[in-house]
């Protein structure tokens, strides 16, 4: 297999929840330019129509005029999170600080997802919050007036993180939020650019009583997750080389691209620029020749989503990759453990489940067959780029869930190889 050419990825998931919720939330006029146009994105989007917001289609530049969260209102139908972790936590969050009563719900995957995590820190804070009997959706939210909190998060979770941050911001409450280890950190960045007074020192966040926003321009760099698979795809390649452009290099996000490094792929990064205060480049990947590597629960947060990928080019990999302190993939939209796990055995790939990781012996023997996804889009586009290797014949169960997240993978797929 041969890699070649530039590739621009879609807009940041993450970013993009977040400009959508602030520019909504802001009074005024903000235009946001690379929005994700996604389904988890278009759930965000639904969310605050439903609660009132006045937000245009997504489209690759929006302009949102934002009437603050005192012009939010009582849904009158269930709030519809679709597959989107993401938007039912940030959401919560928003909703906890607001004088109504609200029912999220979801598909099935998403019913499955713990909500405790939120619900305790809201309910703490003063909201009521009712989950299901297995501790998930549909969750119903009665909010109000909030007050001040301190939350030791027992996860390192920017979900949780955000939930708290919101629903102080719009309560008008003070937040401090520690962590066992840094998450992503999108909501501070995009607090601190929007004017509110924040506080960020190592793994602690705190929000001042009182904060508020302005409107902002956003431009939405390339994911940092999406790119991974093209990165990943390089790293396998037996030559050539790709350019992924404009790819948000944030810190709490390139656990992955150091890891790729580490096993033997050639990464280099060009033209790095702060852009609305997160960081953006351009990055060059060519293969190596890869070789196992240790991921252990520091490295982590910076790399979640990007796991089932490394786990697959370990199979290609000299030598063994044992991954730890990844507990969390066991409650994404499938359990990402078992299921990678079991999906890899079933090519005929040497991989071992632990409880809160795996293990997996490189080889160079073809991987055949078919997976199952259960409908989790990282698994379909992970096993998408392992099957593009030389030699592998893997067919992909619901190649149509990578809209979750990036709805034109399989195209530029196609586009950037040549055998």
């Amino acid at each position: 297999m041969k890699v070649s050419g530039s590739l621009r990825v879609p807009g940041d998931k993450s970013i993009s929840h977040r400009a959508l919720i602030f520019s909504a939330l802001a009074v005024g006029e903000s235009r946001v330019n690379g929005v994700l146009q996604s389904a988890d994105v278009s759930s965000t989007a639904g969310v605050l129509r439903g609660l009132g917001a006045e937000l245009p289609q997504l489209s690759g530049a929006m302009t949102i005029r934002g009437s603050g969260w005192g012009a939010l209102r009582q849904p009158t139908t269930d709030l519809d999170c679709g597959n989107s972790g993401t938007t039912t936590r940030l959401m919560a969050g928003v909703v906890a600080a607001l004088p109504i009563a609200a029912r999220f719900c979801g598909d099935a995957s998403l019913s499955r997802r713990p909500m405790r995590r939120i619900a305790l820190p809201l309910e703490a804070m003063g909201a009521t919050v009712e989950l299901s009997p297995h501790g998930g959706l549909p969750m119903t939210i009665r909010g109000g007036s909030l007050h001040d909190v301190s939350w030791d998060s027992q996860v390192a979770s920017a979900q949780v993180k955000s939930a708290i941050l919101l629903a102080a911001l719009v309560s008008g409450a003070g937040a401090r939020v520690s962590e066992p280890v840094r998450s992503r950190d999108h909501t501070e960045r995009m607090l601190a650019a929007r004017g509110a007074r924040i506080h960020v020192s190592d793994t602690v966040v705190s929000l001042d009583r009182g904060s508020r926003i302005e409107p902002l321009d956003v431009d939405v760099p390339g994911d940092p997750s999406s790119a991974a698979f093209f990165g990943g795809l390089a790293a396998l390649a037996d030559s050539g080389w790709l350019r992924l452009e404009r790819v948000c290099v944030n810190e709490t996000r390139t656990g992955f691209l150091a890891q790729l490094a580490r096993m033997g792929a050639q990464v280099v990064e060009e033209s790095r620029a702060l852009e609305g205060g997160e960081w953006v480049a351009n990055l060059v990947v060519s293969p190596g020749e890869l070789q196992g590597t240790v991921v252990d629960p520091a490295d982590v947060p910076s790399m979640v989503d990007e796991l089932p990928l490394l786990a697959c080019l370990a199979t290609r990999a000299r030598g063994e990759t044992t991954i730890t302190g990844a507990a969390e993939l066991r409650v994404k939209e499938s359990d990402r453990i078992a299921t990678v796990v079991a999906n890899l055995r079933s090519l005929g790939a040497d991989a071992e489940e632990l409880a809160d990781g795996m293990r997996i012996r490189g080889s160079s023997r073809p991987l055949r067959g078919r997976i199952t996804t259960h409908g989790d889009h990282r698994l379909a586009m992970a096993f998408g780029i392992l099957g593009a290797a030389n030699g592998n014949q893997i067919e992909v169960d619901d190649r149509e869930c990578v809209a979750v997240s990036y709805p034109e993978f399989w195209r530029d797929l196609d586009a950037v190889t040549a055998s």
